[in-house]
């Protein structure tokens, strides 16, 4: 394994130390676990005397294979899921360090005794280059779940949110819908009355300006709605790259006069998935539409439809200034809009359709333009 940068000295002397050192792996282990103990947040974990007992045998066949090896994509897999399951459990970092240290010192204290001075300190040479990259690799890998971990939080913390603003609109949109509807059907009476009267102008004019008013509200009623209570999932197994094509398409017109130009990228194989075809229809004509606005005359918006693993992604890509950094922890939030004239809530409800797919949507931008991934499962989780 090119990662371990251990030469052939070294692997060899390490697996000349493995009879020598296997027989004090156990008392190698209860030192880790003392130590462990004496620490009151890792004590308070490790509890249970049968978890104790699963962590101590996995200790032992660490030691030992990190002498043996070979040092292979099986040995980097066996550290990945020993730290995954410290981070499972919630063992901190200064876990494994102290871990590295207690078996370091009793590493070198019994080369020293069993070693002439010359050959000990090769031995020990090689036992530091060992756990210095198994400290690592544990690293690396607490990092890596760690920030797994951190994502998770932030995306259920975003749908909590989101959950709490769709009841208020929910209510809201109910409270105001009756009295607009009566404001409404009010100034049609009124205006058939004026009308019948001898027509004023300097009557109507208002009261239709007003009407206007309204059907603006309820327009924004109904996007208070949509995002809400969103109709329930309809999904079905259908190719995915005609349903993005069908809703660019709408954005087509948009393009052509902000002088865009759009591109379509899709596999040449159909990539079946799952999928209320509306809903995506929805998601991506948002995403293409804010894509648009966001490039100047002459500027480009890509769409591309990839198929990965249990996924098919689909990329809405510009060449636009970025989203500040400011706004991108904001981007999803309801009636958070940097546009004039906007709701804020066209990304709110594309967030919310991605999440009733069971998918994800994320943003990559900076100065040079910005992208879109949506990620919709293949198959449709139950």
């Amino acid at each position: 394994m090119a990662s371990v940068a251990l030469d052939d000295d070294d692997r060899a002397r390490l697996a000349a130390l493995h009879p020598m050192l296997a027989p004090a792996f156990p008392a190698i282990a209860d030192a880790f676990y003392d130590a462990a103990e004496a620490n009151a947040t890792t004590a308070a974990i490790l509890t249970d005397a049968a978890q104790l007992a699963r962590h101590r045998s996995s200790l032992i066949e660490w030691m030992s294979t990190g002498l043996r090896g070979p040092y292979d994509d099986e040995f980097l897999a066996r550290r990945q899921r020993i730290g995954h399951r410290h981070v499972e459990i919630g063992l901190a970092q200064h876990h494994m360090i102290t871990a590295m240290g207690v078996v370091r010192r009793a590493y070198q204290g019994r080369i020293a005794a069993a070693y002439p001075p010359v050959e000990a300190h090769a031995a020990g040479i090689a036992v530091d280059k060992l756990l210095d990259v198994e400290l690592a690799m544990m690293l690396r890998h607490y990092q890596i779940d760690f920030n797994d971990q951190l994502i998770a939080g932030e995306r259920k913390r975003r749908l909590e949110q989101v959950e709490a603003m769709q009841t208020l609109c929910a209510g809201l949109a109910h409270e105001v819908r009756n009295p607009l509807n009566s404001a409404k059907l009010q100034l049609e009476l009124a205006t058939r009355r004026l009308r019948r009267s001898g027509d004023d102008p300097k009557l109507v004019e208002p009261i239709e300006l007003a009407s206007h008013e309204i059907d603006r509200l309820t327009t924004l009623l109904d996007e208070f709605l949509a995002f809400a209570r969103p109709n329930a999932l309809d999904p079905r197994p259908q190719d995915v790259r005609p349903v993005v094509r069908d809703a660019m398409e709408q954005d087509r017109a948009l393009a052509v006069r902000r002088g865009a130009e759009l591109t379509l990228v899709l596999a040449p194989e159909p990539i079946v998935a799952d999928i209320d075809a509306p809903k995506v229809q929805q998601i991506v004509a948002n995403l293409v539409c804010n894509a648009i606005e966001a490039v100047t005359a002459g500027g480009h918006v890509t769409v591309a439809v990839v198929p990965a693993s249990a996924h098919v992604h689909i990329r809405v890509s510009d060449d636009g200034p970025g989203i500040p950094a400011e706004v991108l922890p904001r981007i999803y939030e309801p009636f958070f809009s940097t546009k004039e004239g906007g709701t804020g809530m066209g990304m709110s409800i594309a967030h919310s359709l991605v999440a009733l797919h069971r998918g994800t949507i994320e943003i990559t931008s900076s100065r040079s333009g910005t992208t879109f991934d949506v990620a919709v499962p293949l198959q449709r989780i139950a």
